[in-house]
C-alpha cells in the first residue's frame, strides 16, 4: 500500500477495502433475479436522467463526470466512495424491517479474522498506545430480555490520531481490533482508548469531488462493532461520543441519536461507557 507519511492514501485504502470486501463476499449467499436487477438499475438510471434534466447538465459537465468515474475506478476508490456516500441509505432501508439494536454502516475499514478475546479483556494495542483510556461495558440480550452467552462483539477502531491498523503502515497488524466473547450472562468489559475523529483519504478522485463540492471529509470518533450469535441476526453498528466533533455533521451521514455514548470519568481516571445490545432472532 502506498502512503503519504503515516496517512493511508485513497488508493491504498480502496485496495485494502476491496480485498476485505471480496474476502467476506465469498461467504455471502443469495442471488438476485433478472427482474430485480432490471427494476433497480432502471430506477437508478431514471434518477440520473432526472438529475440531468433538473440541473440542465451541460456536455462539458457530463464529460467531466465521465472522466471522474473513470478515475474513481482506476484508482480503486469505488469501495471508499460507496461506503461514505451510499451505504447509509441502504442501511436505512434494511432497518425498516429490523428489530433490536439500531445499526449503521460497516464502512471501508473492517478486516475479518481478528483474534478472539475473553469477556473481560483489553484490545490489542501498542505498549505506548496514546489516548484517553476507555472502559467499554455492556450486555447482549435477545428481544425477550434474556442474556445471550457466547455472543461475539467484533470490535475495531481508529487510534488516537485517527488511523486504522491494516490501512496505515506504521500501525502493527491487528492494533485495536478484537472479537470479544460474552460471558454466561452475556456481559463484556473491554479496555481500549477513546478513538479520534478522522478524515477520509482525500488525495484521489473522492477527495477531488469533496473539494469541488465544498464539503468537508471528516467522520466523528466512533467504535465499530459487528455483534453476532448463533440463531440471531448480526448487528453492524457504530457508537459515537457525546459532544464529539463532527457528530452532528458526519460526511458519511451515519450517526444516529441512539448510538451516542455518554462516557463518564471513573474513580480510576479512566473514561467508562456502557451500551447494551439487543439481538433479534434470525
Amino acid at each position: 500500500m502506498t502512503t503519504t507519511g503515516n496517512a493511508p492514501t485513497a488508493a491504498g485504502s480502496g485496495a485494502n477495502a476491496t480485498k476485505s470486501f471480496q474476502a467476506t463476499r465469498q461467504h455471502a449467499g443469495g442471488t438476485t433475479s433478472p427482474e430485480r436487477v432490471s427494476a433497480v438499475v432502471r430506477a437508478v438510471l431514471s434518477g440520473v436522467h432526472q438529475a440531468i434534466r433538473t440541473e440542465k447538465v451541460t456536455y462539458p459537465e457530463y464529460q467531466a463526470a465521465k472522466q471522474w468515474l473513470i478515475e474513481l475506478g482506476e484508482g480503486g476508490e469505488w469501495p471508499l466512495f460507496l461506503d461514505v456516500f451510499v451505504e447509509h441509505v441502504v442501511e436505512e432501508v434494511a432497518a425498516e424491517t429490523q428489530h433490536g439494536t439500531v445499526g449503521t454502516i460497516l464502512g471501508p475499514y473492517y478486516l475479518p479474522d481478528a483474534p478472539k478475546l475473553p469477556s473481560v479483556s483489553t484490545l490489542p494495542m501498542r505498549p505506548n498506545e496514546k489516548g484517553t483510556p476507555l472502559v467499554f461495558t455492556g450486555q447482549v440480550r435477545d428481544t425477550a430480555g434474556n442474556p445471550v452467552p457466547g455472543a461475539e462483539l467484533d470490535l475495531w477502531q481508529a487510534d488516537d490520531e485517527g488511523y486504522y491498523s491494516g490501512f496505515a503502515p506504521h500501525l502493527p497488524e491487528g492494533n485495536l481490533r478484537g472479537v470479544i466473547v460474552t460471558d454466561a450472562e452475556g456481559r463484556f468489559e473491554v479496555t481500549t482508548i477513546r478513538p479520534a475523529p478522522y478524515q477520509i483519504p482525500t488525495d484521489g478522485p473522492t477527495g477531488n469531488l469533496i473539494e469541488a463540492a465544498g464539503w468537508h471529509p471528516w467522520r466523528p470518533a466512533h467504535l465499530h462493532l459487528i455483534v453476532r450469535a448463533g440463531g440471531f441476526r448480526d448487528i453492524t453498528t457504530q457508537l459515537y461520543f457525546e459532544g464529539g466533533q463532527w457528530v452532528d455533521d458526519d460526511v458519511a451521514q451515519a450517526t444516529k441519536p441512539e448510538l451516542v455514548l455518554a462516557p463518564r470519568q471513573g474513580e480510576d481516571a479512566r473514561l467508562r461507557a456502557r451500551y447494551d445490545f439487543v439481538l433479534e432472532p434470525a
